[in-house]
């Protein structure tokens, strides 16, 4: 049985497997809105980051095994996310047309754009709403088009297999964030996904991923920049990273420890970078509201406030809980591990939505 709540019979497994781990979140459907029944994680060592779960089937789907079991889940039907780095996504400007005259038009600009062959791909399209009526005046759509190695996508399928779990749908790690850390807000929102080695960019316009980018910086950055500049160990590094004590110890009065300069430039320059590629992309120029951080590395204290002020954006740590139903004791605990869950919970919202 479930660990929070009664078993249900519409209940949704959101699986993020990433490089810092495995994270497994249940929620069930209660009169439209998402419950937590129970949740549970495996953290990948320090120094086994950077090796994919998925070359690695028989093993990743013990682990899923054992932490389904721990946690105690009444599902086996299971939503999974592709990470960013590894879909290809675009917005595509198409004739505007119907049925097979629209699928050429996308093929087309698919073949284009992409760097594989189409067979080797599974390709979606998503509509993006014309807000300002300014393409149905020209005559034309735009498609997101987002498309995944059928080679990667074969890998999911046979983890979960091997696990027995029943895997129901794959989507990209970006809807999933949308769905847990903006709901049905409208404004143009930059979420920011730190990673253990890698930073996801979104730019979402409408409640669709207008632009997405990832960057080879994560919260293992901001470890190896203590290892060095403290001359203690990775793991020891990377453990005082998540001690509020041990990171206070460090702290200037304001702003970061020159330590992570490097870093945050580069993640800066980045975030500068989308903001003005989105800005670009709309026959209006159209500019960020608001940057919603999470994952693992959001928690380091004045990391937001840091790119808020330098950005200058209100930029704050996004609450994957807040469209769910969950235990008021629980929250306390919640509120530590959120951000590490962002994707799994949008993931397992999907089909409750």
């Amino acid at each position: 049985m479930a660990l929070f709540g009664k078993p249900a019979k519409q209940s949704y497994l959101g699986i993020d497997i990433g490089a810092g781990g495995i994270k497994v979140v249940e929620l069930m459907n209660e009169k439209g809105r998402a419950k937590l029944l129970t949740y549970g994680f495996a953290e990948h060592p320090v120094a086994k980051v950077g090796e994919s779960l998925l070359d690695k089937p028989d093993a990743a789907a013990a682990l899923l095994r054992e932490i389904c079991k721990r946690a105690k889940t009444s599902t086996v039907k299971v939503v999974s996310g592709l990470p960013v780095s590894s879909v290809f996504s675009s917005v595509v400007t198409v004739p505007a047309a119907t049925g097979k005259a629209l699928s050429a038009a996308v093929e087309l600009q698919a073949k284009k754009l992409i760097p594989m062959p189409l067979e080797e791909m599974i390709l979606e399209t998503t509509p993006i709403p014309d807000a300002g009526g300014e393409a149905k005046k020209a005559n034309y759509s735009r498609m997101l088009l987002t498309g995944a190695s059928k080679s990667l996508v074969k890998k999911y399928i046979d983890v979960f297999k091997l696990a027995g779990l029943q895997l129901l749908s794959l989507e990209t790690e970006a809807f999933a964030l949308i769905r847990s850390l903006i709901g049905r807000d409208r404004a143009n929102v930059m979420i920011i996904d730190m990673g253990a080695l890698r930073t996801n960019i979104v730019v979402v316009q409408n409640g669709i991923p207008f632009l997405s980018r990832s960057l080879n910086l994560g919260g293992l950055a901001l470890s190896r920049a203590m290892s060095e500049t403290m001359r203690v160990p990775l793991s020891q590094a990377e453990q005082m990273k998540i001690d509020a004590q041990a990171v206070a110890e460090i702290m200037p009065d304001v702003g970061l420890p020159k330590m992570f300069d490097s870093a945050l430039t580069m993640l800066l320059n980045e975030i500068r970078y989308s903001s003005n590629l989105y800005a670009g992309q709309n026959e209006t120029p159209r500019q960020i509201e608001k940057i919603i951080l999470t994952g693992g590395a959001a928690l380091f204290p004045r990391l937001a406030d840091a790119i808020g002020a330098t950005i200058g954006i209100k930029t704050y740590v996004g609450d994957p809980w807040a469209r769910v139903v969950y235990p008021l004791d629980l929250r306390p605990v919640l509120d530590q591990i959120g951000a590490r869950f962002s994707v799994a919970v949008g993931l397992a919202m999907r089909d409750i939505e």
